[in-house]
């Protein structure tokens, strides 16, 4: 079985992410790490790629905005 894997550009496209870095960033917050880093095409330097299936439950698990998480 193959792992379907996401650059950091793509989650940052299904977060809705205004950068590459806020993707990372959230990713760290949620625990999320890379599982596998590849050359990057143009340049060579490595590219870290995501378990997509870890990035799509991760954010069908976060709370929403306005949520009042204090109160559980």
């Amino acid at each position: 079985m193959t792992v379907e894997l996401w650059t950091i550009d793509q989650v940052a496209d299904y977060l809705g992410a205004a950068s590459a870095k806020s993707a990372s960033r959230t990713l760290s917050r949620w625990g999320i790490r890379a599982t596998r880093y590849t050359p990057h095409p143009a340049s060579g330097r490595p590219r870290a790629e995501y378990p997509a299936d870890d990035v799509r439950a991760a954010a069908a698990n976060r709370p929403g905005r306005g949520t009042r998480t204090d109160l559980r």
